[in-house]
């Protein structure tokens, strides 16, 4: 009797990557010390802005285990300056950033000099023993004021401007002229600090043959560090191998090629032996690069009806110290986005990246889009309060209606398809709205102490960051396609090759599901190989919410291409003509013919022994397949927060949270919930609890988990989530991304639900993080809504 096999794609089947990690089998970088490792630790300033005046490392270099301590002095033969990928503009100012400091240091932290030992302690230890002297200068450290004048972090660019970008469509003057009412808004999004809980580290082992090295690294990027990493340390790429073990997390914070890296490559060159270095938590908070840091200056024009006429934006960009891979082009991002699932005449937006004496910035979950959704979102706000309106209402007088197939934002973005107010009706149904707003109403008559606020977010966001002719446009320097390749071995088991490098996503999974389903075969048979750039030489790996519509799609298209040569050969093999052959339940069989069939994996096995394969076929089943998608895929959706504000003492809690998002087809349920679930756990972290805070001098007060609250299980709530499905046109799965949705959505809809809870108090703004202190404050130098 014949198996049916169940479809895969669309089932929440348990993911394939957990017994591994449950059972502690995992395999962590920091856990890896070949033979004869040497352990590296960094001096990092303590001043946010110094010259160097002397160093001298003679004494920690006579310390018992201690094979070296360099400067960076003596390795600047070892390497050029790390580069930055996206420089926006043709006048952008990109400094030199050299892995070690040499004369200068521009933000505490930076790397002057290095430690190798014989183990961590001892390494550790020796710092304590360079004798470092600097010459201290007033940090740059409040965006506006060092945009303004004051302390230059490059001396030599005259300013602390990086660039000014812009962009406009339609005449926003008229727009403004002609509106019946306007609001303007000032949003601070502050500085987050990624927090994996794997902090960063580093292997790098010296090939036995004396030619290339093994590095093994808790990166986000294997591939994109193995090409920055052969450029910057003068390694053919042939000669460098880049594993990314099992990775606890990126967030974008992995998403980088940092100067540990580089001097790990530098050191075991230099030394001929495998060299170590892992972060402690301080450590990582001080020099893993930062999320968001902006300023936004946002305006609306509307008629008196709600109706949008036009929205002019300013965008003040913290760049840090210097600029990383993505640094300066993760504004833009929030600057295509900022009209949000809005359609109106006329969009002017500027961006001016601006030099700090602190962290780089970078890409941190929702890069950019999470910004530019807050800051519509919030202003749209403003303007339901402003016009007297519910904010459900002028959000649904402002949708683009629904489309299938593109639809043009005011900022000049194609999108490719979406129904918002299908996900806004469905979420306000969820959360039973006009429910919360009666007991909202019954708490503002009672005057009861805990006031009652309801937020919502309707978001989109530019996902699958990867068209290359698009990317190129934009002045970035890196393609978008990505590759898969589909192996059916001779037992008619499947291997998957995909250049897509996860860390917690459930590729192993979600890839096993796509070729399950393709192939006909057992999820369990379907084997994928990741994060090695020698296994899988080909890829761009995982951030920016692409690894579904563009390494999944890569996936399913390999998958196409093996089924149809299988075809041929069970044709072939059945003597039948291929148009006649029906396949389902993994078995290709002749229509109308009973008993004629084959499996695919006897097919397989055809194929691999090759006795018998129709003239000009090769052996084997094995397929590769390349795919630059035509556009980005358009995730969306819409969020509703409801908060409990103690007015007493100003404490923000959630007692529940709704959310209907829409990620196209769905290919695991369970995966794309608890996507959402972290996404908004990180949201609701930006809103009421992280914020990366600097002191007067530049130092990082912050840097450990002590100071750095993020939030717990104890301070979330149960997340009610439901979907919509609008597939992407833009891919043959239809899948869009999902890995940055809820984090993109939750912020906005939990600080419009803080303010909302406030009315009552005249309330109609608090920066973030909304701390109970910052709340008590609010409210007890606000005036009473009579």
């Amino acid at each position: 009797m014949t198996e049916t096999l169940r479809p895969s794609v669309g089932t929440a089947v348990p993911r394939k990557e957990d017994p591994q990690l449950l059972t502690g089998k995992g395999r962590w970088t920091g856990n890896i010390a070949p033979p004869g490792t040497v352990h590296i630790a960094v001096l990092r300033s303590p001043f946010a802005r110094a010259r160097i005046a002397s160093l001298d490392v003679s004494e920690a270099a006579e310390l018992p285990g201690v094979v070296g301590v360099f400067t960076g002095g003596d390795l600047a033969g070892e390497w050029s300056g790390i580069p930055c990928a996206w420089p926006v503009t043709e006048d952008i100012r990109i400094p030199d950033h050299l892995p070690v400091a040499v004369e200068q240091v521009r933000f505490a932290g930076e790397a002057v000099a290095v430690v190798a030992a014989t183990d961590a302690a001892a390494a550790q230890d020796a710092l304590q023993h360079i004798d470092i002297d600097y010459e201290p200068a007033d940090p740059a450290l409040d965006l506006e004021e060092s945009l303004a004048g004051g302390p230059i972090v490059h001396e030599g660019f005259g300013s602390n401007e990086s660039y000014t970008w812009s962009l406009g469509t339609g005449d926003v003057d008229k727009a403004f002229a002609d509106a019946d009412v306007t609001v303007s808004e000032r949003y601070v999004q502050q500085r987050l600090q990624p927090t994996p809980l794997e902090d960063r580290a580093v292997v790098v082992t010296p090939e036995p043959t004396g030619r290339g090295f093994t590095l093994q690294s808790s990166t986000q990027i294997p591939h994109i560090l193995r090409s920055v990493l052969a450029g910057v340390c003068s390694v053919p790429e042939q000669d460098l191998r880049v594993v990314a073990p099992d990775v606890g997390g990126g967030f974008g914070g992995k998403l980088n090629v940092y100067p540990e890296e580089c001097i790990a490559v530098a050191l075991a060159r230099r030394l001929s032996v495998p060299v170590a270095w892992a972060a402690a938590r301080s450590e990582d908070s001080q020099t893993m690069t930062h999320g968001r840091g902006q300023v936004q200056y946002v305006e609306l024009a509307a008629r008196e009806d709600g109706t949008l006429l036009g929205m002019r934006v300013r965008i003040l960009a913290d760049m840090g110290a210097y600029l990383q891979l993505l640094t300066p082009g993760i504004p833009l991002l929030s600057a295509f986005i900022f009209p949000g699932v809005y359609s109106f005449g006329s969009f002017a937006i500027e961006c001016t990246g601006v030099f700090t004496n602190k962290t780089p910035t970078d890409s941190y979950r929702g890069a950019g889009r999470t910004e530019g959704i807050y800051g519509v979102e919030r202003a749209m706000d403003a303007l339901a309060r402003t016009l007297g309106m519910d904010p459900a209402e002028v959000r649904r007088r402002n949708y683009h209606p629904p489309f299938d197939n593109g639809a043009t934002t005011p900022a000049g973005l194609e999108m490719d398809s979406g129904n918002y107010e299908a996900a806004l009706d469905k979420a306000l149904e969820l959360a039973g709205y006009e429910r919360w707003r009666a007991e909202q109403r019954r708490r503002r008559e009672a005057g009861d102490r805990v006031q009652l606020g309801i937020g919502l977010c309707s978001y989109t966001e530019n996902g699958g960051l990867s068209p290359s002719k698009m990317t190129a446009a934009l002045r970035l320097g890196a393609p978008g396609w990505e590759m898969a390749s589909v192996r059916m071995l001779s037992t008619g088991a499947v291997q998957v090759v995909t250049g897509t490098s996860p860390h917690g996503q459930g590729h192993e999974t979600t890839w096993a599901q796509i070729v399950a389903d393709g192939l006909g075969v057992p999820l369990d048979s379907v084997e994928v190989v990741h994060g090695d750039t020698q296994s899988a030489p080909y890829g761009l790996d995982t951030y920016g919410s692409r690894s579904a519509a563009v390494g999944g799609t890569a996936v399913y298209l390999a998958c196409e291409k093996v089924l149809a040569k299988a075809r041929t050969l069970a044709a072939h093999m059945l003597e039948a003509a291929e148009q006649d052959l029906e396949f389902s339940d993994g078995a290709f069989s002749v229509a109308g013919v009973s008993g004629s069939r084959v499996t695919i994996q006897e097919v397989a096995g055809a194929a691999y022994l090759a006795a018998d394969l129709p003239e000009g076929m090769e052996p084997g089943l094995s397929e590769e397949q390349f795919f630059d998608p035509p556009n980005f895929t358009y995730p969306f959706g819409t969020h509703v927060c409801v908060v409990e504000v103690d007015t007493d003492t100003g404490k923000v809690t959630i007692p529940d949270y709704f959310a209907v998002d829409d990620c196209g087809t769905v290919i695991n349920p369970a995966i794309v919930d608890g996507q959402m679930h972290g996404g908004i756990a990180q949201g609701i972290g930006q809103a009421l609890y992280e914020e990366a805070v600097y002191d007067d001098d530049g130092n990082l007060m912050s840097a450990s988990l002590a100071d750095y609250l993020v939030p717990g299980a104890p301070e979330l709530p149960d997340f009610t989530l439901d979907h919509t499905v609008t597939p992407s046109p833009t891919n043959a799965l239809g899948a869009k991304g999902a890995g940055e949705s809820g984090s993109i959505a939750a912020t906005p809809a939990v600080v419009n639900a803080v303010i909302d809870a406030l009315q009552p108090f005249g309330v109609d703004h608090i920066d973030m993080p909304a701390t109970p202190r910052r709340v008590w404050e609010a409210i007890n130098r606000a005036v009473p809504t009579p």
